[in-house]
């Protein structure tokens, strides 16, 4: 066989061997979700107002969405505890990372999920996440991650809050955690944002309002 032909032959194999590279196990341990101090996990019921439709409860990937009405004060938060190829790196090699500022009522905690050293779920059953990575990159642990929010609300707003959980770093911005496997360079990033439109009601309020002044400052005008 002539050289070039194993050369070509060869370079053919490397592109195949990495293309069809098998991707990370990424598998969901465990999740909760607090909605005002109530806490809903595996097995349980979940609200009407809370849309997983876009979430896959095996890998633990994709949107999660709530929403929140009452003129009150509220708190909501995800825990989320993934592991990365497991069965070939054990699930205690892997650590975390912030990256961004946080909104202005958002919190967000990366801990050991409890079974050793971690307060993480002690902390997101109390509504009071700490804003502290506690397994960096020199101190490599079993990994689980939280987001939270707390805010307020008129009467007539609804809060609509997604959180987002991706492979793809490219699918999140802003403000989000990240847990890596270095053995297996996977990762997981996870987001979350808050919208609060105005309500619509009082916008047609608004509007109409304005329009009433302005006929009024007309008929003046005519009668003067």
């Amino acid at each position: 066989m002539k050289k070039a032909t194993i050369i070509l032959l060869a370079f053919i194999w490397l592109v195949l061997g990495v293309s069809i590279a098998p991707a990370a196990d990424i598998a969901l341990f465990d999740w909760s979700v607090n909605l005002d101090g109530a806490i809903y996990a595996p097995g349980d019921e979940l609200p009407d107002n809370i849309d997983v439709t876009a979430f896959d409860f095996g890998t633990g990937l994709g949107n999660i969405t709530v929403s929140m009405t009452g003129a009150s004060s509220h708190y909501l938060a995800l825990f989320l505890d993934h592991e990365i190829d497991e069965e070939k790196n054990t699930f205690f090699n892997e650590y975390g990372s912030v990256t961004g500022a946080v909104a202005t009522g958002q919190s967000w905690e990366i801990d050991e999920p409890g079974f050793v050293f971690g307060d993480i779920y002690y902390n997101f059953l109390a509504s009071s996440l700490d804003n502290t990575n506690s397994i960096p990159d020199s101190n490599p642990e079993d990994v689980s991650m939280a987001l939270g929010w707390d805010f307020s609300l008129s009467a007539g707003q609804t809060a609509a809050i997604t959180f987002n959980v991706s492979t793809e770093k490219s699918n999140v911005n802003g403000f989000y955690l990240s847990q890596y496997d270095p053995d297996s360079q996977a990762g997981i990033y996870f987001s979350s944002r808050k919208a609060v439109p105005e309500p619509v009601t009082l916008l047609l309020f608004g509007i109409g309002l304005v329009g009433c002044v302005a006929a009024k400052k007309k008929i003046k005008a005519f009668n003067a």
